[in-house]
């Protein structure tokens, strides 16, 4: 059974990584996922912070937004070879459908995301 507090964690942190989830289970759960690899260091990250945030409410519903940063997950981000920052990855169903590293429009962002919903 899960902790309140780890509830009260995921509710806290929720556009950003969960505690009581797995990524596993949100990249192939019925949503598609974006995620956000990113470092505190990086400048050009920084910058996309804003639209990272506003996207994750633009969607909300309809697909998650996840941001990790690859300093605390170098593992994951080798794993999945991430080589810079930042870099978005569009998995839907498990499968990686779109990558992009370094800067890029929200827009852009956005019908990447929602167009494997559509």
């Amino acid at each position: 059974m899960t902790s309140p507090l780890k509830y009260h964690q995921q509710q806290a942190e929720s556009h950003k990584k969960t505690k009581m989830e797995s990524l596993q289970q949100i990249i192939n759960g019925p949503l598609p996922v974006l995620i956000d690899f990113y470092a505190d260091w990086c400048g050009p990250c920084k910058a996309m912070n804003p639209v990272i945030s506003q996207l994750g409410k633009t969607v909300q519903g309809k697909a998650r937004v996840l941001k990790i940063n690859i300093d605390k997950n170098q593992g994951l981000a080798h794993q999945l070879g991430v080589q810079a920052v930042p870099t978005f990855i569009v998995f839907n169903k498990g499968q990686q459908i779109w990558r992009h590293a370094g800067m890029v429009d929200g827009r852009t962002l956005e019908g990447q995301l929602l167009q494997v919903g559509s």
